[in-house]
């Protein structure tokens, strides 16, 4: 016999296992599939999480040889432990998987470890190692995340020529790494791997970097990343990339090929759909590979619901969880919301890109009238007490009502501050709201409000 369950989610990442764990909170009997052997899903694994520990480690060491002698701290000699390194990440990464397993017993989630596949309406069976488990569900939540964008031309081998999940284990640092695309994550990873000594070269297909994201404070970002080492080729067409030998050759529309030891492919992410048996429940995917949701993420099929990377909108890690809560909220009381204007998003880059509502971009194609508030972070004490004085805040305000459209900040911990920019766009704030809002001083959050206040002209501070 099958066994029953009011909710079984396909997928542990972190649109999965939130929306399990908030299920289960109310009082529903939920199970959990997930085919990798840990939870967690792409971010905890292989994405968001080991990213920023090596960016954080690398950071560390690269202001260990070359800032800490500004702030009055002599260091004979600094050697890399990549090893160590990387050590670390696993660590990390294990202690928070494990966490999720925790917070499964303590919940009473059920996990199932294998595929998960539907059979009918209400139905699934799970193909794992130790055999198939078939499942019946009032409910079922698709979270399968994304994978890796492939790209034509590109021979990926899982080693010299990777995706992400390469990049953050490399066993050693490459002499000269070619990084495909100047996304948030190829920037990221090219950020690590500079740091630690490696040459690297972005090529990006189109004219600018960190598409999507404001134009102004992206110029300014690849101005600062170019100081740091990294070498921009924006407008170039990778046709080819492939091993030779030892190395590796990219091949670029009109130009000569460039020989390196590693590529990095980072163009995008697309929806991770594969073997999940939409065909036989009769769900077609959309022109993107997406699975069609109505806004309260139910799928044609009775029963079947998808949140996350799977369907439109950002792929972003807190979109989804989101999601998750929103949906576990909805089949328990009648209702749930997720707010799409005032999903942040961020670069932890250094100096950190980050982002909230409208870009500037937007506003003027959309033809909204809209006034500026910028702050420079070289006018802050706080940040000049950091040593860093890189970027600013620009708030965005629209010119009749003051409402806050947007905020974007480019500097030291701005994916910490654009917390306070969501919050208040979230309860409809003015710019004068932040504005009167006392913040404590020394502090780089102070910048916000001076940015605040700039938009009608009466900032204090610069």
């Amino acid at each position: 016999m099958p066994t029953a369950h009011d909710l079984v989610v396909i997928g542990a990442g972190p649109g999965g296992y939130v929306a399990a764990l908030k299920a289960a909170q109310l009082g529903m009997n939920v199970a959990c599939v997930e085919r990798e052997p840990v939870l967690g899903g792409t971010c905890l694994r292989v994405g968001c999480i080991p990213s920023k520990v090596l960016l954080e480690s690398s950071e560390k060491f690269a202001e260990t040889r070359s800032e800490l002698a500004r702030h009055g701290i002599k260091v004979a000699s600094v050697e890399l432990d990549l090893g160590a390194m990387l050590q670390r990440k696993r660590t990390v990464v294990t202690t928070l998987t494990k966490g999720i397993e925790g917070l499964f017993k303590k919940h009473r989630v059920t996990r199932y470890a294998g595929q998960g596949r539907l059979t009918g309406p209400g139905q699934l069976v799970v193909e794992g190692t130790d055999g198939a488990n078939e499942l019946t569900a009032k409910q079922i939540l698709i979270a399968t995340g994304s994978r890796p964008a492939p790209s034509k031309g590109v021979e990926l081998d899982g080693d010299r020529i990777g995706t992400s999940t390469e990049a953050l284990s490399y066993s050693e640092v490459p002499g000269h790494l070619v990084v495909i695309g100047a996304g948030y994550i190829g920037l990221e990873l090219s950020s690590v791997w500079r740091r630690l000594g490696a040459k690297v070269t972005v090529l990006e297909f189109l004219p600018r970097i960190l598409p999507g994201l404001d134009s102004e404070l992206a110029a300014e970002a690849q101005k600062l990343l170019a100081k740091q080492g990294l070498a921009f080729r924006l407008g170039t067409r990778v046709t080819a990339a492939r091993v030779e030998g030892t190395g590796c050759v990219v091949e670029i529309e009109g130009g000569e090929p460039i020989a390196c030891d590693r590529v990095l492919l980072a163009v995008g992410r697309v929806p991770h759909t594969e073997g999940l048996g939409l065909d036989a429940v009769g769900i077609r995917l959309d022109e993107k590979g997406r699975i069609p949701v109505d806004d309260h993420f139910a799928t044609s099929v009775s029963g079947v619901s998808a949140i996350g990377d799977v369907i439109r909108g950002p792929m972003l890690a807190h979109k989804a969880e989101e999601e998750g809560i929103a949906f576990a909220e909805r089949l328990a009381t009648g209702y749930g919301h997720v707010d799409y204007g005032v999903i942040p998003a961020v670069v932890y880059t250094h100096p950190e890109i980050a982002s909230v509502g409208r870009t500037e971009d937007e506003l003027k194609e959309r033809g909204i009238e809209y006034r500026k508030g910028v702050f420079p972070f070289l006018a802050s004490g706080r940040a000049r007490s950091l040593g860093q004085t890189d970027g600013r805040v620009k708030v965005l305000a629209d010119a009749g009502t003051d409402r806050v459209l947007g905020v974007h900040i480019l500097g030291p911990r701005a994916g910490d501050l654009i917390a306070e920019a969501a919050a208040a766009m979230a309860f409809g704030a003015s710019s004068e709201d932040l504005a009167r809002v006392c913040h404590a001083h020394p502090t780089l959050s102070e910048s916000l409000k001076e940015a605040a206040l700039a938009v009608t002209g009466q900032a204090i501070h610069v």
